[in-house]
C-alpha cells in the first residue's frame, strides 16, 4: 500500500493547509511536504478548523486515525 499524505487519507480539500506547503518536512515518513507529519505543523486545517501548535491540538491528533496509522 502506498503511503498516503494526510490530505489524501482524510480526503481534505483545504488548499491553504500548511501541511501541504511546509517544505522543511518534505519526505519525512515518506510524505510530500508535511503530509505525513501534519501534527507538528501549526495551523493545519483539521476537521475544517484551523488548529494551533501541537500542544494545543494534541488531543485531536491522538484521536486521529491518520496520526495513529503513521505512528504505528
Amino acid at each position: 500500500m502506498a503511503k498516503l499524505n494526510c490530505w489524501e487519507f482524510l480526503k481534505c480539500t483545504k488548499e491553504d493547509c500548511p501541511a501541504k506547503s511546509e517544505k522543511r518536512l518534505n519526505s519525512v515518513h515518506g510524505g510530500i511536504n508535511a503530509g505525513r507529519t501534519c501534527w507538528v505543523v501549526a495551523g493545519t486545517r483539521c476537521k475544517g478548523e484551523i488548529q494551533g501548535e501541537f500542544a494545543q491540538k494534541q488531543e485531536n491528533c491522538n484521536n486521529c486515525e491518520f496520526y495513529k496509522a503513521v505512528r504505528s
